[in-house]
């Protein structure tokens, strides 16, 4: 058995071997360094984020406020209706205020956010999802029309075509 790799009569430099390098990396004093999480790491930590902020909503009793009409106020966006619901009075203040309407009196009704997403959502008749503290920046939060968040039968996902009779 040769040492160098090479035949018994081979000249030139010796060839270290790549396993030579790893060996003294891994011998090396060198503090470990925890790898970076990886894509799919990152997206099950934002759904299971994502999982809890739905269960504190559903839980939760939010507000809708009112039009002249007393329907829930709601805007359209990117083809979805969504329904504009506050967490508290304070959150409902600053988007009238944001609308330039902070003067005048806000109807509002009181609604656990199960029943809403359950019951109200399907009612509209059209894709629709509930835009929670809206004018809130970074504190808002989307809950679109998906399985998963709304009833099946008004998740725009699983919407498919009647079959022909």
């Amino acid at each position: 058995m040769v040492d160098h790799g090479g035949g018994a009569d081979s000249s030139g430099p010796i060839r270290r071997s790549r396993l030579a390098e790893y060996a003294e990396l891994a011998d090396a004093d060198v503090s470990p360094v925890a790898p970076a999480p990886s894509e799919t790491d990152a997206i099950a930590r934002r759904r299971r984020e994502f999982a809890a902020v739905l269960g504190e909503f559903r839980r939760t009793a939010v507000l809708l406020p009112l039009d002249a009409d007393e329907t829930p106020l709601t805007t359209d966006y990117g083809g979805i209706r969504w329904i504009l619901a506050f967490s508290n009075e304070q959150t409902l203040a600053r988007f009238a205020i944001a609308r330039g309407e902070g003067e005048r009196e806000w109807a509002y009704q009181r609604v656990l956010g199960a029943r809403l997403l359950d019951a109200g959502v399907p009612a509209v008749g059209v894709p629709c999802g509930v835009a929670l503290d809206a004018a809130s920046g970074a504190e808002g939060v989307l809950f679109p029309p998906v399985a998963g968040i709304v009833p099946d039968a008004a998740a725009v996902d699983l919407m498919h075509e009647e079959a022909p009779q």
